[in-house]
């Protein structure tokens, strides 16, 4: 290989903090071709699991494979890949043709790095399906590609079968620092955030990334819709706007719904929701007080706090229909 590259690979790599491929492909193929690159295979044990993916593209580099060990290595392939448009299977770890690149977790990765041109039917189709959140299969040998709903894929033989779930989202409802501290910290774990705030100032709060909403609880749930994709937290100061959104999202498939408030205030809340008619099992759904036990009160304490109970819920068997990974390697 070439000791050159037309990629950024910034010496301190932020352009590895999401692990979703979507936002970063759709971007590149605005400008031209796109090198998209997917773990297929790992042995051994390794830091990335199946299915990361890396883009590379004009202005555009993102994702991350191995912590530092490949990555370079990958942009030089992913540059030959863009100029003559032929896919790799790359080998990295035992078996490998290139000894001298050490994976220090002494795992065995193989990854496909695929030319995306911009009118790619599959990559369009990608885009379609994450905007409307529905899961979708990426099927692809590295030459041909496909792109459909998650339940009608059809692999042929050579393709690999990645699921892509629709991005995580939080809902916060709210205005004081610790709902701002949980819409802000929502936003840096890359999930499409929106703070509610009925009747709310005009002016959104400055926060880069987030959405406002000054609808009331029902109206703004319904105008965003709740799937299996989504979190909620309520944490108002505000009995009633608080009961409000909860009766709305309860019911909902949301699978995570947290309240913020004292805990000997809870049997009361709880009594009012029963008898709004909110089911045990919808009950059941409710994480209040909100956020892990870490025993910190400051808004921005509260906001890990939360985010590490949605991140916990979404990362468990409890919690089926979310993957902790945006797109996954199918069997």
């Amino acid at each position: 290989m070439g000791t050159t590259t037309p990629f950024d690979l910034n010496p301190w790599p932020t352009f590895g903090f999401s692990d979703d491929a979507r936002p970063a492909l759709a971007r590149a193929l605005q400008k031209g071709p796109a090198i998209l690159v997917t773990i297929v295979d790992l042995q051994g044990g390794g830091p990335r699991p199946v299915g990361t993916q890396m883009v590379f593209g004009t202005d555009e580099t993102s994702g991350f494979l191995s912590g530092g060990c490949i990555e370079a290595d990958v942009a030089l392939h992913a540059a030959a890949c863009l100029a003559d448009g032929e896919p790799r299977r790359l080998v990295y770890g035992a078996g490998s043709p290139w000894p001298d690149i050490r994976l220090l977790c002494g795992a065995r990765l193989e990854v496909l790095v695929e030319r995306i041109m911009p009118d790619d039917a599959a990559a369009a189709a990608l885009k379609v399906f994450a905007k409307t959140r529905q899961p979708a299969a990426w099927l692809t040998d590295g030459a041909q590609r496909a792109c459909t709903l998650a339940d009608l894929a059809q692999p042929w033989p050579g393709a690999i079968r990645l699921r892509f779930e629709p991005a995580p989202r939080l809902i916060v409802f709210g205005g004081d620092p610790t709902a701002l501290a949980i819409a802000s910290l929502g936003v840096s774990c890359g999930h499409e955030t929106i703070l509610v705030r009925p009747n709310g100032p005009i002016d959104p709060p400055p926060i880069a990334g987030l959405t406002y909403s000054r609808d009331t609880p029902q109206r703004a749930l319904d105008a965003i819709g709740l799937d299996p994709w989504t979190a909620v937290a309520v944490c108002h100061h505000d009995m009633d706007l608080d009961e409000a959104a909860l009766l709305a999202a309860l019911p909902s498939p949301a699978p995570y719904v947290g309240l913020l408030g004292a805990r000997s205030r809870l049997p009361e809340r709880l009594a009012r929701l029963r008898n709004a008619g909110i089911s045990e099992g919808h009950l059941t759904k409710l994480r209040a007080p909100i956020g892990l036990d870490l025993g910190g009160k400051a808004p921005f304490e509260i906001a890990v706090a939360v985010l590490g109970e949605i991140m916990a819920v979404r990362n468990s068997d409890l919690a089926a229909p979310i993957s902790g990974l945006t797109a996954r390697l199918l069997d």
